[in-house]
């Protein structure tokens, strides 16, 4: 069996050595489309013939997000440049992504914190609960299984899969670990739409074909490798490596700015003591 890369399948086991991953996992569920990349060019064909473009769609969850948080805290109302700064968007740009839903807020009043809710949840698909097969449970798996916040946001962990016979039969958070070979059973007894898999690189291509063989059309992606899917699939992708790596290079400049002017001044000294002398 191929991995992502053509590599040879060496072993059953799934295993992941991803610790920290709950920020991105919520980053997925709410939607936030800061952390999570599309590996598609071409995003979701259904939301163009809407009319709303794939940026956009990628800031709704980020608004929704603040919604949420602005919802929990008491707020009925806010202004377009209140939900920007909690969202961390320009105002205009947030007020350019609503109009494309129909909502313009009220002029002197802004937008009903609600309503707009119901308007991003609605426009995301997230009115119904959506049906979860997680395949891998290594470390990471564990972690997902475990995670609150899918449940909270409209997503169901239907089942929980693995090809590690070790692993199969486990019983984790409710619910027992079946053999990858029951996928198509899982698919069919639990109307399952969306794959995520947490297996090692060299496994999940064969899981991801797994999934679209039996009908996933949605795929969260946390294995450290592109997928090849055909064209109604959409990917999404978690790669908590290139993250750090973006980090990496923001943390690179910020060091270079710190030390140019103290560069600056060591290079006018020497002039200066060049030209006084001793």
């Amino acid at each position: 069996m191929r991995g992502c890369q053509g590599d040879t399948l060496a072993g059953p086991a799934f295993v992941h050595d991803h610790r920290r991953v709950f920020d991105f996992v919520r980053t997925f569920t709410s939607g936030y489309g800061g952390a999570v990349s599309d590996e598609r060019a071409a995003a979701n064909a259904r939301t163009r013939n809407r009319g709303i473009p794939d940026a956009t769609v990628a800031r709704l969850p980020i608004y929704l997000r603040a919604l949420h948080t602005l919802a929990d805290a008491g707020q009925r109302t806010v202004s377009s440049e209140e939900l920007a700064t909690v969202a961390g968007v320009n105002s205009a740009k947030l007020r350019k992504d609503l109009s494309h839903l129909g909502s313009y807020g009220t002029r002197g009043v802004g937008y009903d914190v609600a309503v707009l809710v119901d308007t991003i949840s609605q426009a995301l698909g997230l009115t119904q609960r959506w049906a979860v097969a997680l395949v891998g449970v290594g470390n990471l798996g564990h972690a997902l299984a475990g995670y609150a916040g899918f449940a909270s946001r409209g997503f169901r962990i239907a089942a929980l899969l693995d090809a590690d016979p070790d692993r199969v039969g486990e019983r984790l958070h409710g619910m027992v670990v079946r053999h990858i070979d029951e996928l198509p059973a899982v698919v069919a007894e639990g109307s399952v739409s969306i794959g995520v898999i947490a297996t090692p690189a060299n496994a999940a291509q064969d899981v991801c074909d797994r999934l679209v063989a039996v009908g996933v059309t949605s795929i969260l992606n946390f294995a450290p490798c592109v997928l090849s899917v055909p064209d109604n699939v959409d990917v999404r992708k978690v790669d908590l490596s290139i993250e750090l790596q973006i980090l990496s290079f923001h943390e690179s400049r910020k060091a270079a700015l710190t030390s140019l002017p103290s560069a600056l001044s060591d290079d006018g000294e020497d002039e200066y003591d060049e030209a006084v002398g001793p």
